[in-house]
């Protein structure tokens, strides 16, 4: 074995450029090098073969090979041992064999071979050939480098090297590399007791590092491209089509299995905001109720007390504290701490889902039960309607006891039985919480501290769920009965379009694995993807090779599909539809919350303002694939739309991480479909004076 070969011992984090020639490689080191504040290890091929062909105009020989390997492994052991954290390595041994092989048919030096292959890195960057050849004295293949390419990547595929694609511009391909080398370095400074305490939590070294990664790199804005808009981006359905689609729904729901999904985590204290202030504020002995009232801050209560008799729990609180509420400042105080305190009826624990919503007489309805006979109307199948519920823990035994109460009169009155299950947010999906320094945070006791994912980590839920079309709805997303009959109608006009883009979408995917067809309708699939699926094909498509669109196209299609229902822009709270450039240079329709906007651009601003729709949360989902298999919805999460927000923690700063929202960033790399439904569809309960709207009173 020859030693000038042999990588000395360490514990750098060492990366490597790989690719081809004239992809960035010595740019993107020097950069990285430059970055970390570290050394980096130039291609000693260039300086040996540059002497060569100033000497005698030649170029790289087999006999070549062997001292270029050696000079290259003795500029990467002199760096090492003057590097302290990282090393950036511009080449390594395996890119000699590598070419080598294309070279010389497939010849490769027996001793250079075992050392390619026994020296370790933590990680390689495969660079692409998307940015311009630059011929020098010694590059010599510009007509294949789609062959050199496809040797490289099949050199790290066969050798089992983990790595990286960088594609795009040089910013792209430096934010990609110091993201994943970020996450290298935090991972290589947890300790045995930090590794302890994560396998205990089932959380991953490597995912907790990619969250610090994601502190110090910050998380980019959403860049607005423009606002989707009926014509582009958001389907107008006529009343025929809606007849068809609603039509294709029924027919084909016997032979479907559907779910009903519904995030319903979380107290409904956020609901109640305004009545805890008035408890903690209001003096009952001494402030006057109507002077109180009429100060602009306590607008919200002046509607609360206005129309209290009006609200699905009124007579219920009345009997519990023998008043009316509606009289002196006293009464109405009584009312509102017997609603929301622990000895009371606490509402202000409860969550929404088990709140009293509708009043209906002989009796008061929540959200829960209201979704229940919603999907009995829309999403049950051969007389059994499935709905999942996303709960806290804590409230489990309140959900069960209310499906207890009230089964048997539901399934009487619906003529649907109901199999409904649970799921709480994951402590495997809890997030790493950082130092204003984007060092781990770590607690009194010396253990990192993990918190809450939000929202977004319900994307592990949904993607449990055994079904083939999932409705989601917000459990506050509710009407009385009398509106039901729209709903339904919308439900399986969305269902109905969604089984119809599916079925093209398939028949395409089918059309793109027969090898038996001579000619494939590219132009066909192309209109179809920009039309339907809103996914815009690049510049140039039509020079690519044929293999180059197949694999393109088919990536466009393989994908989940939501149809999302859209109303007109009332002035209500919710994200709305907007075409999104992403950092690679890709348009896609996307629903983007307000937090996601750099609103300090006045532009950015202008386009969120002028959006014409919004979301009301009303989806419907295609979660299998045309071969029929669920598709991983992880895989299609775009994890750099998260959310930083600075919390303390025993008195110190901390800056804590929320994951992509549900349907926002952990649906972003969905095929994505925004159809127009009526803004009587849409009918939150944000605070509890929404319940005084026409759609909750009976």
């Amino acid at each position: 074995m020859e030693e000038a070969l042999k990588q000395s011992p360490s514990n750098l984090v060492k990366v490597v450029l790989f690719g081809p020639e004239s992809t960035g490689k010595t740019t993107l080191a020097q950069e990285l090098a430059a970055y970390y504040n570290t050394h980096w290890v130039p291609e000693y091929a260039r300086e040996y073969l540059q002497i060569k062909w100033d000497r005698v105009q030649r170029t790289c020989e087999p006999e070549d090979l062997l001292p270029i390997a050696r000079g290259q492994m003795r500029l990467e052991n002199e760096m090492s041992a003057a590097s302290k954290d990282l090393l950036i390595c511009d080449t390594d041994l395996l890119e000699t064999k590598v070419y080598s092989e294309a070279y010389y048919l497939g010849y490769c030096d027996t001793e250079l071979e075992q050392h390619a292959l026994e020296n370790k890195y933590d990680l390689y960057f495969l660079t692409y050939i998307d940015v311009p050849w630059e011929q020098d004295d010694l590059r010599d293949r510009p007509d294949k480098r789609r062959e050199m390419f496809d040797y490289f990547k099949a050199a790290l595929d066969t050798n089992r090297r983990k790595y990286v694609l960088l594609q795009g511009n040089r910013d792209e391909r430096r934010r990609t590399a110091i993201a994943h080398i970020d996450k290298l370095l935090a991972m290589k400074r947890f300790t045995n007791q930090d590794l302890q305490q994560l396998n205990t939590l089932g959380i991953s070294a490597e995912k907790a590092a990619e969250q610090i990664a994601v502190f110090k790199q910050g998380i980019r804005a959403v860049r607005l491209e423009h606002a989707a808009v009926v014509g582009k981006g958001i389907v107008r359905l006529n009343e025929t089509d809606q007849q068809r689609f609603k039509t294709r729904y029924r027919g084909e729901l016997p032979e479907k299995l559907v779910l009903k999904f519904v995030p319903a985590s979380g107290a409904a204290s956020r609901m109640f905001k305004v009545l805890f202030e008035f408890l903690e504020t209001f003096n009952p002995e001494s402030d006057n109720l109507e002077v109180f009232v009429e100060q602009p801050k306590w607008k919200g209560l002046k509607q609360f007390r206005d129309g209290l008799s009006d609200f699905p729990f009124y007579h219920l609180v009345t009997a519990r504290i023998g008043s009316d509420g509606m009289g002196s400042g006293k009464e109405l105080y009584a009312f509102v701490r017997e609603m929301l305190a622990p000895e009371g009826l606490n509402y202000g624990f409860f969550p929404k889902g088990m709140l009293p919503f509708h009043n209906y007489g002989e009796n008061l309805s929540t959200p829960f039960e209201e979704h229940l006979r919603e999907a009995a109307a829309h999403a049950s199948s051969k007389g059994t309607a499935v709905l999942h519920f996303t709960i806290s823990e804590a409230h489990r035994p309140l959900f069960e006891n209310e499906f207890t109460r009230i089964c048997e009169r539901v399934t009487a009155e619906t003529g649907c039985r109901f199999e409904v299950s649970y799921s709480y947010q994951k402590a495997a999906t809890d997030t790493l919480a950082v130092t204003p320094e984007n060092e781990p945070f770590l607690d009194q006791e010396g253990n990192l501290l993990f918190r809450p994912g939000g929202h977004g980590a319900l994307i592990e839920n949904l993607d449990e769920q055994q079904a083939d079309l999932i409705f989601i709805k917000n459990i506050d997303n509710v009407t009385i009965r009398a509106n039901q009959p729209l709903l339904t109608d919308w439900k399986e006009i969305l269902g109905g379009y969604l089984l119809d883009i599916q079925m093209e979408t398939f028949n395409w995917l089918h059309q793109l694995d027969d090898a038996s067809k001579a000619t494939i309708d590219i132009e066909g699939i192309c209109r179809f993807v920009e039309t339907k699926l809103n996914t815009p094909i690049p510049d140039g498509f039509t020079l690519w090779e044929a293999e180059a669109q197949r694999k393109f196209l088919h990536d466009c299609l393989n994908r989940p599909i939501r149809v999302c229902g859209m109303v007109k822009n009332e002035g209500e709270p919710g994200g709305g539809p907007f075409w999104v450039r992403a950092a690679d240079g890709k348009v896609s329709l996307q629903i983007v919350e307000s937090a996601q906007v750099d609103l300090s651009d006045a532009s950015q601003q202008e386009l969120f303002n002028g959006a014409t729709h919004f979301n009301p949360v009303d989806l419907v989902c295609g979660v299998r694939d045309y071969k029929g298999q669920k598709f991983k919805l992880i895989d299609h999460v775009d994890s750099e739309q998260g959310f930083i927000t600075d919390k303390t923690f025993e008195g110190r700063n901390l800056k804590a991480l929320e994951l992509p929202g549900l349907w926002n960033g952990a649906m972003a790399f969905w095929n994505t479909v925004f159809v127009e439904v009526p803004i009587a569809t849409f009918n939150p309960v944000k605070t509890v004076n929404d319940l005084l709207k026409p759609a909750h009173q009976g």
